[in-house]
C-alpha cells in the first residue's frame, strides 16, 4: 500500500476520479520533496496541474503532504470547479495493518486560508466524498492486480 502512494508509476494508474487520466511527472520522496502532476478530470479538456509538497514521511505507516492546484509556472491557482476552495489543503495519510489487512485513513484540512475558504471546505463533504470515492476504487482494483 505505501508504495501505491509513493512510486510514480503506481500512482499514474489509481491517483484522481474515474473517468480522467494523470500523468505523474515527479515524485520526490521526503520531507520537501514534490510529487507533480497534470491530470484530466474528464469533466473537461482543461487540464490541472496539482502539485503535493511532502512534510513527513514515515515509512511504511505515514505520509503528510500539502497538495495545491498549480498555474503553468508552479505557482498557487484557484480550482476551476471551486474557485473559493482554499488554495493549500494539508493531509496526513496513516496506513495501520492488522491481520493481513491494511486500513487506509486520510484526514485533510486547509491551510493559509481566510474564515470564507475554511467556510467553503466544510461545505464540500459530497464533492470531496464524490472525488475520493472514485479515486479508492481506482486504488482497489490497482492493488487487486498489483
Amino acid at each position: 500500500m505505501f508504495r501505491a502512494w509513493t512510486v510514480a508509476q503506481a500512482l499514474a494508474r489509481w491517483w484522481g476520479p474515474r473517468g480522467g487520466w494523470i500523468k505523474v511527472y515527479q515524485v520526490d520522496l521526503r520531507p520537501d520533496g514534490i510529487f507533480f502532476t497534470i491530470r484530466c478530470d474528464g469533466r473537461t479538456d482543461k487540464k490541472c496541474l496539482e502539485t503535493f509538497a511532502y512534510r513527513e514521511i514515515a515509512a511504511p505507516e505515514r505520509i503528510v503532504f500539502v497538495n495545491w492546484l498549480a498555474d503553468e509556472k508552479g505557482g498557487t491557482a484557484r480550482s476551476p470547479y471551486h474557485p473559493k476552495r482554499p488554495l493549500e489543503i494539508r493531509n496526513t495519510l496513516t496506513l495501520t495493518e492488522h491481520e493481513g489487512k491494511t486500513t487506509l485513513n486520510l484526514r485533510g484540512g486547509p491551510i493559509n486560508a481566510t474564515e470564507e475558504e475554511c467556510n467553503i471546505f466544510q461545505g464540500l463533504p459530497g464533492s470531496h466524498a464524490k472525488g475520493f470515492g472514485g479515486t479508492f476504487d481506482r486504488l482497489d482494483e490497482y492493488l487487486s492486480k498489483a
